[in-house]
């Protein structure tokens, strides 16, 4: 075995094309967002085309108010939440969050909780087949939602397929735009869920979505179809996004450079990550060198070589301990997920809609705002949404 970091783990994924699978409904579509209201346009045309629920997860400055009046102009159910409103503890805390809280590891995002939070709804409401879509992605088909729901009878999770800007950490980007060799995954961006991988669980890390794909141990059958595509973004704007997925790129290129290999995780011992971790650091310092010597503007190169600078600096701290420690965290917080899992299926015999589900969690009614658009004769039914909940 030589520990490294692959250019691509596609083969791990089995691929479909849009015509080969048998369809089916969405049941919903959860949307963590933290951006104003015409960002929910495309979550919000799917969920029209597909007649899928729609639930937002809403912080920062995306309203709740904002997002059901799209909602309820577009003639879409939905429900949205306002999280900076929630107890924090409504999503179970992570053993695996509390080893890097106080260090700069730690990560200042919410994407996670959200994440967590609507596969705990998506339990109590009783949906089968969610589709979780960030507010910085376009759909150009919706009607590819329906081939990934179809997959989802076989495989856990189904990623549409990336057109758009490369979803890559920003080390990766560096290495693709100095020229070398470099893919993509599927991720959270556009994934979809069935009902048997709502026992995994998104940790508060960077590739948060590459640890949700496993079931503890190994890589849960995955598959990738259709076409989304993500908005553009300068990954080299501010070098503290290059530090903060450091820690996070790391152990999943990792974990995956083991899985490329036909290996798992009881080889990421000590001795695998002091090795891959001398790679890592090997490419970062080859890639500057390829940046330096590049035909690049030389504002954009002062950018890149910052920012991969500011990455080895980070993994600088990071040390073979570290990544085992964390790796067995998580793994204790796998089974403490699907524990919670288990018991909200025995409670709360999910299936009552997601007004039971708002309630159980113990959602405030400030919290909530849901627009009820009354469905035409012979439409499919939906569950209902909170009484209690702010119409528009």
């Amino acid at each position: 075995m030589s520990p490294r970091q692959h250019e691509s783990h596609q083969d791990l994924l089995a691929h479909f094309g849009t015509e080969d699978v048998s369809r089916a409904a969405m049941d919903a579509i959860i949307m963590p967002t933290a951006r104003p209201a015409p960002y929910l346009r495309q979550a919000i045309a799917a969920a029209k085309a597909q007649d899928a629920f729609l639930l937002f997860l809403c912080s920062k400055l995306s309203t709740i108010s904002g997002a059901v009046l799209e909602a309820k102009n577009a003639g879409v159910r939905a429900l949205a939440i306002d999280t900076d409103l929630l107890n924090p503890g409504l999503v179970p805390t992570f053993a695996a969050d509390e080893i890097v809280r106080f260090t700069r590891f730690r990560r200042q995002t919410d994407t996670s909780y959200k994440r967590n939070l609507g596969l705990l709804i998506a339990v109590l409401a009783g949906w089968k087949r969610i589709l979780f879509l960030d507010d910085d992605i376009e759909l150009p088909n919706p009607a590819d939602l329906g081939v990934a729901a179809g997959l989802l009878g076989e495989y856990p999770v189904v990623g549409l397929a990336n057109a758009g800007m490369p979803d890559n950490s920003v080390v990766c980007h560096a290495i693709r735009d100095a020229g070398q060799k470099q893919d993509t995954f599927i991720g959270g961006g556009a994934l979809a869920v069935g009902e048997a991988a709502f026992s995994s669980f998104f940790p508060n890390i960077y590739n948060e979505d590459w640890f949700f794909l496993l079931d503890g141990m190994k890589l849960r059958p995955s598959a990738t179809t259709g076409t989304a595509i993500q908005k553009d973004y300068d990954p080299y704007r501010d070098v503290r996004r290059a530090r903060g997925e450091e820690l996070g790129d790391t152990l999943a290129e990792g974990v995956f450079g083991l899985f490329d290999s036909h290996l798992g995780l009881a080889h990421a011992d000590r001795a695998y990550w002091r090795e891959f971790l001398a790679d890592r650091r090997r490419i970062i310092r080859d890639t500057i060198k390829l940046v330096q010597a590049a035909p690049i503007e030389a504002g954009q190169r002062t950018r890149m070589v910052d920012s991969l600078k500011a990455a080895i600096g980070r993994s600088e701290l990071i040390s073979p301990q570290l990544c085992v420690r964390y790796l067995r965290a998580w793994q204790e917080d796998c089974v403490r997920w699907r524990q919670r899992i288990t018991d909200l299926r025995r409670d709360h015999h999910g299936g009552a809609g997601v007004e039971h589900a708002v309630a159980a969690l113990g959602i405030p009614l400030e919290a909530q705002a849901g627009v009820d658009v009354r469905l035409s004769t012979g439409a499919k039914r939906r569950p209902s949404l909170p009484r209690s909940a702010a119409r528009v």
